[in-house]
Formats: C-alpha cells, structure tokens, sequence
C-alpha cells in the first residue's frame, strides 16, 4: 500500500491539512486516498480546515462525490471546515448538482481563495 505513484500528497501547515489529490478518482483509487487523508486528518492535531486539491486529477467519476462528502462527515464531526480547490469545470459541475457547495466552499481553477 502506497507506492511511488500514491495519488494524493498531503501538507500540514498553519492549521490547514491540504490534500493534493492527482490522477484519476474512481471507485480503484478512492480507498488509499481516503484512508491517507482520513488518517493524516485525526493523527496531526490543531487542524481547522481540510483542503481537498483536484488541480491534477485527470478524471473523476461519482465516487469523487463520495470522498468529498465523507471527508466533509469526517470534518464537521469534528466542527472544522471543509474547502475544494481547483475543480475542473466539469468536476465543478458534478459537485454543485451533487450539492456540496451548500456543505463545503467549493472553487474551480483560477478562482483564487483571498
């Protein structure tokens, strides 16, 4: 489990946990992100906000709806926030009919958080 080619990396600075998710989400590659995630989330303490980051996935089928919204039970179980970052336009798409915006912040790329 977890090889070179691990398909999210994880950065832990300021109360932030941003996870850097790259490559295909689908129901093959779901478990190790989200056991990384989950697991990095409830180890490291002082955590306010969970950035899920899909700058580099490549495709991204429904069960991308199902990770964003456990990690969202996973954050808010613990009163913290939860923030999608640089969505593709389709992806973005997905996830409003989906209704995570009213859950979680949700951007596409080249919307910047300020």
């Amino acid at each position: 489990k977890g090889g070179i080619n691990m398909p999210v990396t994880l950065k832990n600075r300021n109360g932030t946990l941003t996870a850097f998710i790259k490559g295909e989400i689908d129901h093959h590659t779901v478990p190790d992100i989200r056991d990384a995630i989950d697991d990095a989330f409830v180890s490291i303490e002082n955590i306010n906000v969970l950035v899920l980051d899909f700058y580099d996935v490549t495709f991204m089928d429904s069960s991308g709806v199902g990770l964003v919204m456990g990690r969202y039970r996973l954050a808010s179980g613990k009163g913290k926030k939860l923030k999608v970052n640089n969505l593709s336009k389709r992806d973005y798409t997905i996830m409003k009919m989906s209704g995570i915006e009213k859950l979680a912040e949700i951007k596409q790329k080249n919307e910047v958080y300020i």
